[in-house]
C-alpha cells in the first residue's frame, strides 16, 4: 500500500505589504532622485572639483575631475582625490559623445540630465525635482506620523538593536524571513530607512539651501558650523553620493529577496510569504 506523502512544511500566502500612500511617494521619490542626481551632475560639470572651507582653493581641491594631454596627444581624464590621481579616461574626464567622439567632461553624457551639457537646464531642472522631492519627503513623514508607519515599522526597539549580528548573518547566508519575520522591516532595514529620512534627506535639503546666497540670513549660522558655502557644496555632493549607494544596495536587496514578488508589492501592494504550516494533531 502506497504511503501519503508528507505534507509540505511551507505554504504560501498572500499579503497587503505596503499601503497606496506609501507605494505613490516611493515611485514619486525614487522619479525624483533620478532627476536630482542627473540634473546636479549637470551642475556638477560646470565645474567639477570639490573644495572645503568659504572659498574655493584651485591648488588643492579635495576632488577634482580634469583632463590631460596623454604622450600620445590624445586626452586623457584624471580624477584627483587628495593626492593621488587615478586614470579614469573614457568614464570620468574624458568620455565619449553622442556620436562617438572623446571630448573632455566631468561626468559622461549619459549620466546627465537633461542634456549632455547645458547647465542652465540643468539648474531648473534640479529646482524644481528638489521642492518635488522635499514636498513629497513632507507628505511621507506627514503619512508615516498619522498613520503610526514610523512608530510601528521603522522604530528601532530593544530586540532589534539585539538582533543586528544576526541579520547580518541571515544576510550573509541568503536566509530568507518567514512567515510573521517577512511581514516585517528587519533591523538593518530600519536603520538604513531611518537614516535616510531622518538624516540624508534632511542634510541634502540644508546643504542644497546653504548654497544660496539669499538664504545667508537664514542659515548664517548653519553655514559658519559647517565651514562656509564650498563646504556645503562638497556635503551636498557626499550625501547624494551616499544616496545613490542606498538606491543601489536596495535594488540588489529588491533581486535578492526575489523582484518580481518585490515589485509587486510596490505596484499592487500584495506581497507572498512563506509561512510555517501548524502541527496536524494527531489522532488516539
Amino acid at each position: 500500500m502506497a504511503m501519503a506523502a508528507p505534507a509540505p512544511a511551507y505554504e504560501w500566502r498572500t499579503v497587503l505589504r505596503h499601503r497606496a500612500p506609501l507605494r505613490w511617494m516611493h515611485w514619486i521619490n525614487l522619479a525624483c532622485l533620478l532627476a536630482l542626481v542627473g540634473s546636479g551632475l549637470q551642475i556638477f560639470n560646470a565645474h567639477p572639483a570639490l573644495y572645503w572651507g568659504v572659498a574655493s582653493d584651485f591648488e588643492h581641491p579635495l576632488l577634482a575631475i580634469t583632463a590631460v594631454r596623454g604622450a600620445d596627444g590624445r586626452g586623457r581624464g584624471v580624477t584627483v582625490v587628495g593626492r593621488v590621481a587615478v586614470d579614469t579616461t573614457g568614464v570620468l574626464g574624458v568620455s565619449a559623445d553622442a556620436d562617438g567622439r572623446m571630448v573632455q567632461r566631468g561626468f559622461p553624457g549619459w549620466a546627465t540630465i537633461p542634456g549632455p551639457r547645458s547647465l542652465a537646464l540643468g539648474r531648473r531642472w534640479h529646482f524644481f525635482f528638489a521642492w518635488l522631492w522635499a514636498i513629497n519627503g513632507a507628505c511621507y513623514l506627514g503619512w508615516s506620523l498619522a498613520s503610526g508607519h514610523l512608530r510601528r515599522e521603522l522604530a528601532m526597539r530593544r530586540e532589534d538593536w539585539r538582533g543586528i549580528g544576526r541579520s547580518i548573518a541571515d544576510h550573509l547566508r541568503f536566509r530568507h524571513p518567514l512567515g510573521e519575520d517577512a511581514m516585517r522591516y528587519n533591523p538593518l532595514q530600519k536603520l538604513a530607512y531611518l537614516g535616510v529620512v531622518l538624516g540624508l534627506a534632511p542634510m541634502a535639503l540644508l546643504t542644497g539651501l546653504s548654497m544660496s546666497p539669499q538664504l545667508d540670513s537664514l542659515l548664517g549660522g548653519w553655514l559658519a558650523l559647517i565651514g562656509g558655502r564650498q563646504s556645503a557644496r562638497t556635503l551636498h555632493f557626499a550625501v547624494m553620493a551616499l544616496l545613490v549607494l542606498f538606491t543601489v544596495v536596495h535594488v540588489l536587496m529588491v533581486v535578492y529577496a526575489g523582484p518580481v514578488n518585490g515589485l509587486r508589492s510596490m505596484l499592487s501592494g500584495r506581497f507572498r510569504i512563506r509561512w510555517p504550516r501548524a502541527p496536524e494533531a494527531g489522532h488516539d
